[in-house]
């Protein structure tokens, strides 16, 4: 394919077919067919963002299980045989310092919580508190249980609409508290929803404000913000959509949104930054589109490819929010990515040289080759080893906490501490013991009851199993609720449970809310070592095709490895050691969110080669047409490192806006996320890999003969 393009001095006429690449070409027909193209996604927009505004009421709220575990085993039978007394059964919690629950005026709150189930059909049996089983020994505290008769994702939708009228019903010295784990989603998606929504107001001014100070000009910084916004608004109401067909996480969302602000912005930086310097020699827009599209616009197209590649590997995971959040996420950069490849250069094409308006006076002095970055390119060229083991220390030196990292899922500590589910717990904890909250379930034949039972108590940690319970059918099945003497979240959890289920019958299932966290913990360890393994293959594919040399391409994906494993190795110190706890606010939980290996690998990862493509494709473009690696590295930093700084800046300000957050998860996220941009576009893009270029030099670029007719032709030149 020749990238070569030829375009009439009018501007008018579009290029010849074949003289373009066919992402110019593309360009070229978008910024032809402004109208048109406008038109399309003014369309697109006002159906899809006619959804948009419901998609955190109407996304799914569970989801956190390993399918195919016994845990979902024993919470399919419970809610089949035993009136849907499962884990995602509503909890709620009746105390009184002053009467005791067999008083007539607990009995009659009880009787008005069983009028709110009434009615629902999503409810199944109510089980009013029973003595010896679910009333505290002192008898001040009871527990009402009413069963899941519908999906764990409507049993939280359930808890939405009605814990409010439970709470309500607390007074007169009774207090009422709704828990349990579908209560907990319940209150930790709030929690968690408005802590998001928080952090992107927040973090829009600060995005914009960057983004004027980078561009100079504020219709060149307003112009990404609206491209994001809407690639975010098609996405969720394709969301709401896709929800139609199969559950998404609403979690999906939450990362979609902070995901998307930040690479939408960076892909149009990009672009945009390209397309200025483009202005300065085109004969006219149109032209200059082109250029950009057959230059930048492949490194966009190959980075939006490499984050949605990273992403796909996360969904051999077996647990429904985990593979939603990925496809949320995927969805969000693919609406992003397909606007900055169609609506972007219509946008361009139409502005022309008002794309420089409204510009501020240093603006008028900035080119798109900076001559700082030169000067640093340089810098680095002359002396390469000092930066190059400066940086091997740096990233070498956070890495090595990675080791002792320790991952587990969320403990309560993830809900403030003023939501009832919150307070329900602690109370229940305090009345009954530590272990209270995360009973047990033991489902067994009618025949292995009494073994069953007795084995149970042989376990050590296990304090007490309630009588055996017999199903409300013919299955010959009974239920015992096992109490731990450790809080769910305890460490020792999954020894008492490997214990229980090593030594019960066979026929014996054990399940409950801790059974299930501890179920997808294990599925969640397992493919991690399966996802780095895929994830790192197609990443250097990836590489390997857009830039048709193997030894950068090796190069590009270990030191993104590397400042992976640094940024984790952050969170190691921060989450599970506690340092810096005090000043962010929160309270380390001894481990990291269990999901954050496996999600944030992925991110970070796509993140890390979303700044390797740009400043690659950059290096290798001037390598083409100077066949110098000096100047390929100098130039390739000169033009690209404006981009990569206010493009981190951006990344840094969105994510660390996400530190604000209340609930531990959205902090875990910004900080996480916010450390790996700095360390990898700081300490890698701009210093490390700069570095490696000049070490390598020609043999950087070089390909063997039958490797490059086995890959596809790239160019990033444009002739």
């Amino acid at each position: 394919m020749t990238d070569s393009l030829t375009v009439s001095a009018a501007g008018d006429t579009a290029p010849p077919s074949g003289s373009a690449g066919m992402l110019g070409r593309l360009g070229d027909a978008m910024a032809g067919r402004t109208r048109l193209v406008f038109g399309i996604w003014l369309a697109v927009l006002v159906a899809l963002g006619a959804t948009a505004p419901s998609v955190f009421d109407s996304l799914a709220g569970a989801g956190w299980q390993a399918n195919g575990s016994e845990s979902v085993r024993v919470r399919e039978l419970a809610e089949q045989h035993f009136g849907g007394n499962s884990s995602a059964a509503v909890q709620v919690v009746v105390h009184s310092d002053t009467a005791t629950v067999d008083s007539p005026q607990v009995q009659q709150v009880v009787g008005e919580i069983t009028g709110v189930f009434s009615g629902d059909a999503r409810f199944g049996a109510v089980v009013p508190p029973q003595p010896g089983m679910s009333i505290s020994p002192d008898g001040h505290t009871g527990i009402l249980i009413a069963g899941a008769n519908a999906s764990t994702d409507d049993m939280v939708k359930a808890v939405d609409e009605h814990k409010a009228a439970l709470t309500d019903l607390s007074g007169d010295g009774v207090e009422v508290y709704p828990t349990g784990a579908s209560a907990l989603w319940s209150d930790f998606n709030k929690a968690n929803h408005d802590a998001m929504l928080e952090a992107e107001m927040f973090s829009w001014p600060v995005t914009l404000a960057i983004m004027v100070l980078a561009f100079g000009s504020l219709v060149a910084a307003g112009l990404p913000l609206l491209l994001t916004l809407a690639g975010l608004v098609a996405s969720a109401g394709g969301l709401v959509l896709l929800n139609q067909i199969t559950p998404i996480s609403v979690w999906a969302m939450n990362f979609a949104m902070m995901f998307a602000l930040a690479l939408g912005i960076d892909y149009a930086l990009f672009i945009v930054a390209r397309f200025r310097d483009a202005l300065t020699s085109a004969p006219n827009a149109r032209a200059a589109v082109a250029e950009t599209m057959d230059t930048a616009g492949k490194a966009v197209a190959l980075s939006g490819l490499t984050v949605l590649v990273s992403l796909s590997a996360v969904l051999i995971v077996p647990a429904p929010a985990v593979r939603t959040m990925a496809v949320g996420i995927m969805f969000a950069v693919a609406f992003v990515l397909l606007a900055t490849l169609t609506l972007l250069p219509a946008a361009l094409g139409a502005l022309g040289t008002k794309i420089n308006a409204a510009a501020l006076p240093h603006a008028k002095r900035q080119q798109h080759r900076s001559p700082r970055f030169a000067a640093w390119g340089r810098l680095l060229h002359d002396k390469p080893w000092p930066f190059a083991i400066g940086a091997l220390i740096v990233l070498i030196g956070l890495s090595v906490p990675v080791f002792g990292l320790k991952v587990a899922m969320p403990s309560i500590q993830v809900v403030p501490a003023d939501a009832p589910v919150r307070q329900g717990y602690e109370l229940v904890q305090a009345q009954m013991g530590k272990g209270a909250p995360g009973m047990l379930q033991i489902i067994a034949p009618a025949a292995d009851a009494d073994r069953a039972s007795s084995t149970a108590m042989t376990v050590d940690g296990i304090s007490m199993v309630t009588p055996a319970q017999p199903a409300g059918d013919d299955s010959g099945l009974v239920m015992m609720q096992a109490l731990p003497d450790v809080d769910p979240s305890d460490a020792r959890m999954g020894e008492i449970l490997d214990d229980l289920r090593d030594t019960l019958p066979s026929e014996a299932l054990v399940g409950g809310a801790p059974a299930e966290n501890l179920d997808l913990q294990q599925a969640l360890d397992h493919y991690l070592p399966i996802i780095v393994g895929i994830i790192l293959v197609l990443g250097f594919a990836l590489l390997l095709i857009a830039l048709q040399a193997p030894l950068i391409a090796a190069l590009g994906t270990a030191v993104s490895l590397l400042s992976t494993a640094a940024a984790f190795g952050v969170a190691k110190l921060i989450f599970q050691d506690g340092h810096g706890a005090s000043l962010l606010g929160f309270t380390p939980q001894g481990f990291l969110n269990g999901w954050g290996p496996v999600f944030f690998f992925a991110m970070i990862f796509a993140i890390a080669m979303d700044y390797t493509v740009f400043l690659l494709a950059t290096a290798k473009e001037h390598y083409e047409h100077t066949g110098d690696p000096k100047r390929a590295q100098v130039d390739g930093m000169a033009h690209s490192g404006r981009v990569i700084f206010a493009a981190a800046a951006v990344m840094v300000a969105v994510f660390f806006t996400f530190a604000l957050a209340d609930p531990l998860p959205p902090k875990e996220m910004g900080i996480i996320l916010g450390v790996a941009v700095l360390l990898d576009a700081f300490t890698v893009r701009l210093v490390l890999l700069p570095v490696l270029l000049r070490l390598t030099g020609h043999a950087a670029w070089r390909s063997p003969a039958w490797l490059r007719k086995a890959l596809p032709s790239i160019s990033f030149a444009h002739h």
